[in-house]
């Protein structure tokens, strides 16, 4: 495809090509609406210099440095949630934002602490996933403590310590998977749950919600011990097959976490998808083949579009207003995949 022109821009702004040039090169002030109008055409058909037009539109706005420390990046969820906090910084008109994007090397507190530390050192707020860990609500106390507001992310941390809370109710996630498979299974048997790691918070909140629906509303079906696969999709497929091989009654499993890539290639090289109920966490490539193939039952999804979106109005509104007088939790509602609407 050959690469848009400045006649391209002005035909897809619908303005003339001199005023696409002006802003381009500030030879004179065009009215705001008009020269918002040429950045939007020029995100939308990719025109080279779209940065530089963005510093033009936004160049009397405050600017604003954010930083995000995710988990791993080989994920393709991972990799989805970066490209959507990208996308919705490039959607901001009332600031510039500035997006650094980082991972720690391990789950250790260590680790993370040392990632959260050098990203407050040039940010002014961050947000971060993780677990859980007393060492971690530290540094984010002492991030407070310079003024830099933190944000926990899909599963909370440095609860009464951090700004706030995004993600979904993961209470509720872990009833609804629960519920799914109560209401889908053939009959009543064994039921089984992965977590991450009982130090993310929101795996065990999943839990907890997953074990009180069967004790409350289905107790005919009796919950295993609950096991932690780390998020990794080796450890994740081996643990599968040996449940499988223990649990000859099995009927149902929760994937709360990441590493739901390994249940799914379990259970489709034991071919027993639609025999037991498997639910998963997130829409990926993987768990979008395993609905098409009735392998995975339903997907429970983080909204990543209006996640972010919620996130960068509440960091920016940190920075400006300061920091909250109590901390608080902003739910989304998840979104729910089954074959039917992928």
């Amino acid at each position: 495809m050959r690469r848009p022109t400045i006649s391209d821009l002005a035909r897809a702004s619908g303005v003339s090509v001199a005023t696409v040039d002006r802003v381009l090169n500030a030879r004179h002030r065009v009215r705001e609406e008009t020269a918002r109008r040429v950045y939007d055409a020029a995100q939308a058909i990719g025109y080279h210099a779209v940065g530089l037009i963005r510093q033009r539109v936004f160049e009397d706005l405050p600017q604003y440095r954010l930083a995000f420390l995710l988990q791993k990046p080989t994920q393709s969820f991972y990799q989805t949630f970066a490209r959507e906090i990208e996308a919705a910084a490039r959607a901001v008109t009332a600031a510039r934002l500035q997006i650094q994007i980082e991972y720690p090397s391990a789950t250790t507190p260590a680790a993370i602490n040392e990632k959260i530390k050098a990203l407050g050192a040039r940010n002014q707020a961050v947000a971060v996933v993780g677990p859980d860990y007393p060492a971690v609500t530290t540094a984010v106390e002492e991030l407070k403590e310079r003024g830099i507001p933190v944000f926990s992310l899909l599963s909370d941390l440095a609860t009464g310590v951090r700004d706030a809370y995004v993600g979904v109710n993961n209470r509720k996630a872990g009833r609804t998977a629960a519920w799914t498979i109560a209401r889908t299974a053939k009959k009543p048997g064994k039921v089984a749950c992965f977590v991450g790691s009982h130090r993310f918070h929101g795996h065990e909140l999943r839990e907890i919600g997953f074990r009180s629906y069967f004790r409350e509303n289905a107790p005919e079906f009796d919950v295993v011990d609950t096991l932690i696969n780390l998020e990794t999709a080796e450890i994740t497929h081996e643990a599968t097959l040996t449940l499988l091989q223990k649990h000859s009654d099995l009927v149902g499993l929760y994937v709360c976490g990441g590493g739901m890539e390994g249940a799914i290639s379990a259970f489709r090289e034991e071919g027993v998808g639609g025999r037991i109920v498997l639910v998963v966490n997130e829409l990926t490539p993987e768990s979008k083949a395993g609905l098409a193939d009735d392998i995975v039952t339903m997907v429970v999804a983080t909204p990543l579009p209006a996640l972010c979106k919620e996130l960068l109005s509440l960091m920016v509104g940190a920075i400006e207003h300061g920091e909250a007088a109590v901390p608080g939790q902003s739910f989304l509602p998840f979104d729910i995949y089954i074959s039917e609407n992928i």
